[in-house]
């Protein structure tokens, strides 16, 4: 059983409008609603690829019950934490001349401190039966900026590899409390090292205390740095599309390598494979099939020599 926890959920919105014009009006030609939040998409992924996938978090107000309904249609289980306030909603604009893609994220809402007793304790069963755990997004008001070190901690005592895919102070906490595996953007990983040189800020971020470190390079696939070795990814070519929910792609991609006992190399081109395949599915949370059948044999998997 695989465990995704989504902290900060969100009922996601794609609207497609011909063209996005600063101060003009827009005709909506297709609306899209889906339950969203990073590590819902991750767990999507997952069960697509075949794993049986549980997700925890919050979500709570009429928002909330939308999400949880689309949820019940999808083959996951649902253990997600009630909440007095209502969950967030997020919009994604996509303009389909240029296939640009504008994000407008709600803030989410403030948990209790019994909210959170509740989370732990639920997290703390689902542990018992997890293969591995991915813990996945921005935190809501209301909870401590520790709260990844605080459930990568419970994570280890019960000798469950888990995954840390988040940002700003809460990776920083996360990645000191020493996951198994952290995956940044870019903007993540300068913000927790202060450089933007790919390889010298993926060394420094393990040296931090994550015991791999996989970074996103963005169109050009991933970096990854392991007690194993170095290793680049990259698909055959860019992709145009919806990018919206490919890094989550590419985390369900790493969850499932680890379960599936996979060596590195074949983790990372199953990862970019199924991040360039979300890119040309049209909402978040979903891969193109056949797109991500196309590419696996084609991602350019190189080793790098051990850094200096």
């Amino acid at each position: 059983m695989m465990v995704t926890v989504t902290l900060n959920t969100a009922l996601d919105l794609t609207y497609r409008v011909p063209a996005l014009t600063p101060h003009a009006t827009h005709r909506v030609t297709q609306v899209i609603e889906r339950p969203g939040g990073k590590g819902i998409n991750v767990a999507r992924v997952l069960a697509a690829l075949g794993h049986e996938t549980v997700v925890t978090g919050f979500a709570g107000g009429p928002t909330g019950e939308v999400l949880r309904s689309r949820l019940a249609d999808l083959p996951l289980t649902d253990a997600l934490v009630p909440t007095a306030g209502p969950t967030r909603r997020t919009v994604a604009v996509v303009d389909t001349a240029s296939g640009d893609t504008t994000q407008l994220n709600e803030p989410g809402p403030t948990i209790t401190p019994a909210e959170w007793a509740t989370l732990t304790g639920r997290y703390a069963d689902l542990l018992t039966g997890a293969e591995a755990v991915a813990l996945c997004g921005s935190l809501p008001p209301g909870i401590h900026v520790g709260a990844y070190a605080e459930l990568i901690r419970m994570a280890r005592a019960a000798g469950v590899p888990v995954l840390l895919d988040t940002g700003g102070e809460p990776l920083r906490r996360g990645i000191a409390a020493r996951p198994d595996l952290v995956k940044p953007n870019a903007d993540e990983l300068a913000g927790l090292t202060g450089s933007r040189e790919p390889r010298r800020a993926t060394h420094d971020a393990r040296r931090r205390g994550a015991h791999a470190v996989v970074s996103s390079l963005g169109p050009e696939g991933l970096l990854a740095a392991t007690p194993e070795g170095e290793w680049r990814a990259a698909p055959p070519s860019p992709v145009k599309g919806n990018p919206t929910g490919a890094g989550d792609s590419a985390v369900a991609g790493l969850l499932s390598g680890l379960a599936d006992a996979l060596p590195w190399p074949d983790r990372l081109a199953r990862a970019v494979a199924l991040s360039a395949a979300t890119v040309l599915s049209p909402v978040a949370g979903e891969f193109d099939r056949a797109a991500y059948e196309d590419l696996l044999p084609r991602v350019t998997v190189t080793e790098r020599p051990a850094a200096a």
